[in-house]
């Protein structure tokens, strides 16, 4: 088939991806104890090993976490599958491509402010996978620590299967929807929203338009959760019942396909020879989930003040210190600013947390040039940031009337630790070189007699 047939192919199933994603139902609430099943009487009834599973199915668990962890933090689930995991040849070593792994040790920790534009466009048959993109990192995987930066961009659908042993997946669009066809069933995807596929879970990414570009938090740490609301209340932030898991689908497919696994660092590959999503039904909390952005109740001041930016978390990953994340995920979106006598963009800051922000859409509200969807700022831990010249001068003499922010929808993935970068984050073409430059010429304003 020729160049125009090959394109037509993939335009057609780009179209019934498309159809799959948008009549796709969804089951409601994080941490729920959802259960599925794609045909009548697959589930189990009582117990969840019976001697003979229901419909010739096997019955097998996944775990999340230690099986001693706290009930309130215990993650796992039970699959109900045609055949079980355990039916599959022996991994081989393949090639990791541009993904890394922590301990990041080939290059040090930078202390400078780092901003890059969007990552180039990919070769041609650039899958998700192949187009994962290390940014940087902390914390050691084999240890279950810290997070992993990745950027990516593809151009085809997946025809392998991907999963994740070293931790839980956030993708988060910025181009182009997605369609996850996971071991539980199907996410729809779109730029505005995230997916969530927790550690080990195996899933295929498919596209629904011509190309597909974002970000995604590799959390090697305890399971993303949301956060406690404290004097907030029972209410606010992202509300449990907007997280989506998907129900119950199943491939019954015999033949070759490719499963690659993420192993202490290294993919590895092996050619089953039947579909590993073959999942007839399941029940759980060990679960993927999408949730639209724009649904995060935001909450800010209405006196006077800008609040810290712990107000938009979205979802956190807790260490062993209450309060100190080894990842936080934080999204800023549409909201009012109503504060009085109050400089109203973020404001100039040292954190003894490390930042690395990335822009879905629009533009943000601290920064007026420079920062574009698709492109991210890294501001490691203890240095200074803050609004840029022309955003400080245009805020400080704004007229301080109710102002909506609604053409901007930017995130952060928050750390406990410095992230290093990779070797190829560090030299990328696509690495701003002046972006010191948007703090020069702050003038100076001080005068005793004030």
């Amino acid at each position: 088939m020729g160049d125009g047939g090959t394109s037509r192919a993939s335009e057609l199933e780009r179209g019934e991806a498309r159809k799959t994603a948008e009549g796709l139902t969804y089951l409601s609430g994080f941490g729920n104890e959802h259960s599925s099943e794609a045909v009548p009487g697959a589930l189990p009834e009582g117990r969840n090993s019976p001697q003979r599973a229901p419909l010739g199915l096997y019955a097998e668990q996944l775990s999340g976490t230690a099986f001693t962890e706290p009930r309130a933090h215990n993650r796992r689930s039970w699959l109900y599958r045609i055949r079980p995991s355990a039916a599959h040849p022996a991994f081989t070593r393949t090639h990791n491509g541009t993904v890394r792994t922590a301990p990041f040790t080939q290059t040090v920790p930078d202390p400078n402010r780092l901003r890059w534009n969007p990552l180039p466009d990919p070769a041609p048959e650039t899958d998700f996978l192949a187009g994962l993109w290390t940014l940087g990192g902390n914390g050691d995987a084999t240890q279950r620590t810290g997070i992993a930066v990745h950027l990516y961009a593809a151009n085809v659908s997946m025809d392998r299967v991907f999963s994740d042993a070293d931790g839980e997946l956030l993708i988060v669009p910025e181009r182009g929807g997605l369609l996850l066809r996971t071991e539980f069933g199907l996410l729809h995807v779109e730029p505005g929203h995230v997916a969530l596929v927790p550690r080990g879970v195996r899933f295929r990414v498919e596209l629904l338009d011509e190309s597909a570009r974002g970000y995604v938090c590799e959390n090697y740490g305890a399971p993303f959760r949301l956060p406690d609301l404290g004097p907030i209340g029972a209410n606010g932030l992202a509300n449990s019942r907007d997280f989506r898991a998907p129900v119950a689908a199943y491939e019954d497919v015999e033949g070759p396909v490719e499963v690659v696994n993420k192993f202490c660092g290294n993919l590895w590959t092996a050619t089953y020879d039947h579909s590993p999503l073959d999942v007839v039904a399941w029940h759980g909390n060990h679960v993927p989930y999408v949730y639209d952005l724009r649904r995060f109740n935001v909450l800010g001041t209405i006196t006077y003040d800008h609040p810290d930016p712990s107000i938009f978390t979205v979802l956190t990953s807790p260490s062993d210190t209450p309060g100190l994340a080894g990842a936080d995920f934080v999204v800023f979106a549409p909201r009012w600013l109503v504060g009085e006598d109050t400089f109203r963009p973020p404001y100039f800051h040292r954190n003894v947390m490390s930042e690395y922000m990335g822009l879905i859409e629009g533009a943000y509200d601290a920064k007026a040039e420079g920062f574009v969807p698709g492109g991210g700022s890294l501001h490691n831990m203890m240095s200074a940031h803050g609004p840029d010249r022309e955003t400080f001068d245009r805020a400080s003499s704004a007229e301080l009337k109710p102002q909506k922010i609604d053409d901007g929808l930017a995130f952060m993935f928050e750390t406990r630790w410095p992230l290093t970068l990779t070797p190829h984050a560090a030299r990328a073409e696509h690495l701003q070189q002046r972006y010191d430059d948007v703090w020069q010429g702050m003038e100076r304003h001080f005068s005793p007699l004030h």
